[in-house]
């Protein structure tokens, strides 16, 4: 899993520079480009690869072509959006391979001849690029599944093993009832009677502790395979949130990350937790609560000020005219703080 996460950490870059390569296109500098009779140095080879990569082309890479491919500009620019970038053809894939290995197949050097050929070179770099990732992440991902299951089936045979355990329990039970009715017979038999009944008080706790344990390790496995997938949208949600929401009021900042931000990682299929709320990502009731003590008022806006000043890795600044922060600072900080006033 740790494999799979890094790999897939790697291959979201890839994918936003895909979509970005593609944001940088407009109905005009299609038209633009359509409009060359001759095409520049080198921007032929951006025009085989979109036709190879978009409309699986495979003989006809003319420049007629790459123009009736771009007949509908919007069109055009959806189909590139919405391109399968996990499902690429061998034919088109080894294409690629050659045409990357032309020198002069670069962003820089493509977009200085043509700014609309410039953004399709560096969209097919990068789902060529990701497509290679993918190909490494599946598998990994595959292998996650089988170990899964695998730790299914284990548990399943606890299951058993504890049906197992139960039986001999009562089994046991009775083993004692009929102990007690022959404790009259022998001194013997009750000196036995009293180790085997010291014996079985350490069997019940060794079982009931394994028992709490295993209801303890099954939760941990649950969170943390939760975690190992949500904890890329958690984090992303709660640093833009530290990074950008703190000049805002209240109402704006509950619609830029529940319904923009939020909108936004859920339709890239960002994993993340449920009713995610930055606030309890960036700090818990219990330091809400000694917030609240060293002297920060208990409003919402309040609260979400104090997780950006404990989560920033550099001072921020505070516009405070009711020194509501001044005073929430003085008692965090006590007198250990020095206060420098400039005038």
């Amino acid at each position: 899993m740790a494999a799979c996460d890094v790999e897939l950490s790697a291959a979201i870059p890839l994918i936003k520079e895909a979509e970005a390569a593609v944001d940088c296109l407009n109905l005009n500098m299609i038209n633009e480009f359509k409009s060359f009779s001759n095409l520049p140095n080198g921007i032929d080879h951006v025009v085989k690869a979109v036709l190879v990569l978009n409309k699986g082309e495979k003989k006809n890479f003319s420049w007629d072509n790459g123009k009736k491919m771009m007949k509908e500009p919007a069109k055009f620019i959806n189909e590139l959006k919405t391109f399968d970038k996990e499902n690429i053809s061998d034919f088109a894939l080894k294409t690629m391979d050659e045409i990357l290995a032309i020198d002069m197949y670069k962003f820089d050097i493509m977009n200085k001849k043509s700014s609309a050929g410039g953004s399709l070179c560096k969209w097919s770099i990068a789902v060529i690029s990701y497509n290679k990732v993918y190909k490494f992440v599946k598998p990994l991902e595959d292998e996650a599944k089988e170990a899964k299951q695998t730790a299914d089936t284990k548990l399943a045979e606890l299951e058993i093993v504890r049906a197992k355990v139960a039986d001999i329990m009562a089994k046991v039970q009775e083993l004692k009832d009929q102990l007690a009715a022959a404790e009259a017979k022998k001194e013997m038999v009750e000196a036995k009677a009293a180790a085997l009944n010291a014996k079985l008080d350490l069997a019940n706790r060794l079982v009931g502790g394994l028992a709490d344990e295993n209801k303890r390790w099954k939760q941990s496995v649950i969170d943390l395979e939760k975690e190992s997938l949500t904890m890329i949208g958690n984090a992303i949600i709660s640093a833009a949130f530290v990074s950008y929401i703190g000049p805002f009021s209240q109402d704006f900042r509950k619609s830029l990350w529940s319904e923009e931000w939020l909108n936004d990682a859920l339709s890239k299929k960002i994993p993340m937790t449920d009713g995610i709320d930055p606030l309890y990502i960036l700090s818990n009731l219990s330091m809400q609560a000694g917030w609240k003590t060293e002297g920060l008022p208990a409003d919402r806006v309040s609260l979400e000020n104090a997780a950006i000043i404990n989560s920033c890795s550099r001072y921020p600044l505070i516009i405070d005219p009711q020194l509501q922060g001044q005073t929430w600072i003085k008692g965090k900080e006590g007198s250990a703080m020095q206060i420098i006033q400039l005038s």
